[in-house]
């Protein structure tokens, strides 16, 4: 049996007969038909083109798609070539105007008119040289810089230049032979091109864009009239020539593929990625077999048309003596001898699919249809659905592997699900990973794909290719990083873990796992020393007490670093940080909750470098030191950190928190740093309440030395102090008596009230005092009687000048100015106590015009005085205070 009957057979083509347009009454329209001596025909430019042989006729007819046939006489006798342009409004045509072998060449541009008629641009003879000869075939270049003219003599002339005008163009013999040409065409490949000749008995090419035209023997055997075509991209403009056994495909240098299409070709033609070959029914009628009349064979001829790419038959179908066959307006036309016109249109992708579908299904023709899907750009959609159909078919059959391979061809249309589902139900892990691998490379996957692909490494125990997933470039990552280190943590790949965590900077689960899993304290510590300064803060807050009670020395001095003048170990830095940022320490201090000593030396150094360091931080440390002080046995270091906390106190840090700085040093019995902060604070009755309870006598006498002059009361709360204490304190009180006296500070009564509540404290004590109390209060009376006697004769004095000047004329004898001591010259101005100025001292040096100058100060004095006891005299509480 031949080859192309083991093809597949589909109908991908409807058949009609062209029409008539209907009448207005709506009747049946009849078929088309085109005018009898109709024989060569050609189509474009959106009309199909026929020339008439018949002698006399020489008409060019012109079919638009609404079916309005128009004509025009060509030659006078007949037209036996067309060649209509596909990419110019350009007409070729050989004919006849007289009888005898001198047929013209004719280039008719159809855009222009000359009478009516298309323009005629260019005519001249179709004899090579002065041979006459019948013109066999014709074809011309879509650049219309190339026309070629096969004749049967077995000679081709070609025409270069611009074929519509003579002057432009020059013609030539190209080819001579001995066996008629049979079919010619151009093939143009970048700026080469080719002309391909093939006669009866061979076939050669030609290249054009080289002088001298080069030729090439391609095969020792031809074909018949119009039995070659030049296919389009989709073969690689491949020439086809069709034997009566074979069909062969040629390229400018060398022969193709070859297909076994048994039958004698008559018509040959490429359309859209189809071979389309007409050719004489092999069925012949029974008296035709026993006569051996060939004839009485029918006339009935098969057309065929050939998917060459998928190997099948798209259309076949008989038809009653075929001119030719046409395509144009997306259709093919087949042109028969009764004047007819039947159209192939050819169905659109889905239904041909779907009608081709079940039966290549039916039979597991999967490859088949898969090929046909993607000839016919079938979208992906559509593709898909076969691929899943194709691998449910293998994995229904147990191919297994084959079917992972067509279901990976689904990724992005069929739901992952719909696979996962099957390959886990079926424990087909290895299957499962390469489909969830392709789903990750494809960025399709999610973080439930990316725990599964996992999960089969784990369980395949393949370290390989688990680090081969891992360790993608950065800009290659398919899948979501965190559910990978999540599953590899959980599985116990700790180092793969790591490796995406520091790779991918996921800090927290890098710290994670280096501290709860692996143990790796002095790495993590490393790592985090490398981090920007934000991270490396909240994981040090984070951390820093695990880290501190495995690695508490480094630790330490990362802190130090991070809180004074941090920089990333690794450069991470950005490059605008142009100085180091440095993190709040006191908010560190928790991290030392258990490392006293590593405390005390972070704290020492933030106070040492960073004198504004937060409040806390000397808090803590006075506190540490006072705490190490209290619990210290050896008496040179006890001495040692007592001095180290005094110091601290003096450092004048906790005037703010005095308060808090007192307490500490009270919980800790620290003497000396409660004594100077209550210095500091001037609580001066506390610092001798504090001497008071530890019974000091001579500190509480120093206390009052040192501040009784800011604070009075505290020698009388001495007095009071030591007047309450029943041993022999006669000397203290005495102290106490004697600066009381000297600064008057108590009345004597209250003296004696104070002391009468000591048994020990007798009259002897207090005589010296009560003594010098009693003479010098006698000695004031006498003073103030001395006073009182003198106000007395001073008022009787002021009381007589009183009544002599009211009754008496006062005489101003003064000659001196009480100011200048110059002697007095009018103007001058003279007051009653005596005193004369010249006008212009007193006017210089008085401040009231009523007030003598001299006399003023002590004027004032009294004045003030009078004032003064006026105040006084409603101040009830000062007068109660001081009883």
């Amino acid at each position: 049996m031949a080859a192309y009957l083991q093809w597949r057979r589909f109908v991908f083509f409807d058949r009609e007969t062209v029409r008539e347009p209907s009448g207005p009454d709506g009747a049946g329209a009849k078929p088309f038909a085109l005018p009898p001596g109709i024989a060569v025909c050609d189509s474009g430019r959106g009309s199909l083109v026929f020339g008439d042989i018949l002698c006399g006729a020489g008409a060019i007819w012109f079919l638009p798609r609404s079916l309005q046939l128009s004509s025009f006489q060509a030659y006078k006798l007949r037209v036996t070539h067309l060649y209509q342009l596909k990419q110019h409004s350009i007409l070729v045509s050989i004919g006849e105007d007289e009888e005898g072998i001198n047929p013209l060449v004719k280039v008719w541009n159809l855009e222009k008119r000359d009478g009516g008629n298309p323009l005629c641009t260019r005519i001249f003879p179709a004899i090579p040289g002065n041979k006459p000869t019948v013109v066999s075939c014709l074809t011309v270049h879509e650049n219309l810089n190339f026309m070629a003219i096969g004749f049967a003599d077995g000679s081709v002339v070609l025409t270069k230049g611009d074929i519509t005008r003579d002057r432009h163009s020059k013609t030539q013999i190209l080819h001579e032979g001995s066996y008629p040409i049979t079919g010619l065409a151009f093939r143009q490949s970048g700026k080469t091109t080719h002309l391909f000749v093939v006669t009866t008995e061979n076939i050669q090419s030609y290249m054009l864009s080289v002088k001298d035209y080069p030729h090439l023997e391609l095969d020792t055997h031809g074909c018949g009239l119009r039995c070659s075509s030049l296919s389009d991209p989709s073969q690689d403009l491949q020439f086809i020539v069709a034997g009566n056994e074979c069909v062969y495909l040629y390229q400018p240098d060398e022969r193709g593929p070859c297909f076994a299409f048994e039958g004698q070709k008559l018509i040959v033609h490429w359309y859209r990625g189809y071979l389309i070959i007409v050719s004489k029914d092999r069925k012949t009628s029974p008296k035709s077999e026993f006569a051996g009349n060939e004839a009485q064979n029918s006339d009935k001829q098969v057309l065929n048309i050939y998917d060459l790419c998928n190997k099948f038959i798209a259309y076949s179908s008989i038809f009653d003596d075929i001119v030719d066959v046409l395509a144009e307006w997306g259709s093919l036309y087949v042109l028969t001898r009764d004047g007819k016109i039947h159209v192939l249109q050819e169905k659109d992708t889905q239904t041909k699919l779907e009608a081709c579908k079940f039966m290549l299904f039916r039979k597991n023709l999967f490859e088949m249809a898969i090929n046909l899907a993607k000839s016919h750009h079938l979208d992906s959609d559509g593709l898909s659905e076969i691929f899943r159909q194709y691998g449910d078919h293998l994995y229904n059959k147990g191919n297994h592997d084959g079917a992972i391979q067509q279901y990976i061809r689904t990724i992005g249309k069929l739901e992952p699900s719909y696979v996962i589902r099957k390959f886990l139900d079926a424990q087909r892990i290895h299957n499962l990973t390469a489909y969830l691998q392709m789903l990750h490379l494809q960025s399709l996957a999610n973080a439930d794909h990316t725990t599964l692909l996992l999960n089969c490494y784990t369980k395949l125990k393949d370290s390989s290719k688990l680090e081969e997933f891992i360790k993608t470039s950065e800009s290659e990552v398919h899948f979501d990083v965190e559910t990978a280190i999540k599953v590899l943590r959980q599985a116990g790949y700790y180092s793969h873990a790591v490796y995406l965590a520091e790779k991918h900077d996921h800090h927290e689960w890098y710290l994670k796992i280096q501290l709860e899993d692996i143990k790796n304290y002095q790495e993590a510590l490393h790592y985090i020393g490398k981090l920007p300064f934000e991270q490396a803060e909240s994981n040090m807050k984070r951390y820093g007490k695990i880290l501190m009670h495995h690695v508490p020395n480094e630790t330490t001095e990362l802190l130090k670093i991070l809180c004074t003048d941090y920089r990333p170990s690794g450069g991470n830095e950005s490059p605008g940080m142009l100085q180091g940022k440095k993190a709040n320490s006191e908010e560190f201090i928790p991290v030392f909750a258990n490392n006293s000593r590593e405390l005390k030396a972070f704290l020492e150094h933030m106070t040492e470098v960073q004198a504004d360091s937060p409040q806390g931080v000397y808090d803590t440390l006075l506190e540490l030191r006072l705490q190490n002080w209290a619990h210290e046995q050896d008496e040179q270091v006890k001495e040692k950190l007592h001095n180290e906390a005094l110091t601290l106190l003096k450092s004048g840090r906790f005037k703010t928190v005095f308060d808090k700085a007192l307490v500490l040093c009270q919980m800790h019995n620290f003497k000396d740093g409660v004594l100077y902060l209550y210095e500091q604070g001037k609580l001066f009755q506390q610092i001798m309440h504090y001497h008071m309870q530890n019974e000091q006598y001579k500190k509480v006498i120093e206390v009052c030395e040192l501040y009784g002059d800011q604070e009075a009361c505290l020698w009388e709360q001495a007095l009071g102090y030591f007047a309450r204490k029943e041993e022999n304190c006669k000397e203290y009180i005495a102290a106490v008596l004697k600066h009381i006296e000297n600064k008057n500070l108590m009345p004597p009564l209250l003296v004696v009230q104070t002391l009468a509540h000591n048994s020990t404290a007798t009259l002897s004590v207090i005589k010296d005092y009560l003594v010098n109390k009693l003479q010098k209060q006698s000695r004031q009376i006498e003073q103030d009687e001395q006073r009182i006697q003198k106000y007395r004769e001073e008022t009787t004095r002021i009381r007589l000048e009183i009544e002599e000047l009211k009754a008496s004329p006062k005489i101003f004898q003064k000659t001196k100015c009480s100011i200048c001591t110059s002697a007095l010259e009018l103007p001058s101005v003279h007051f009653l106590c005596g005193h004369s100025f010249h006008q212009h001292c007193f006017e210089s040096y008085s401040e009231s015009d009523s007030e003598c100058p001299t006399c003023m100060p002590e004027n004032r004095k009294v004045m003030d005085m009078i004032r003064a006891q006026e105040q006084k005299r409603d101040l009830h509480d000062q007068f109660q205070h001081q009883v």
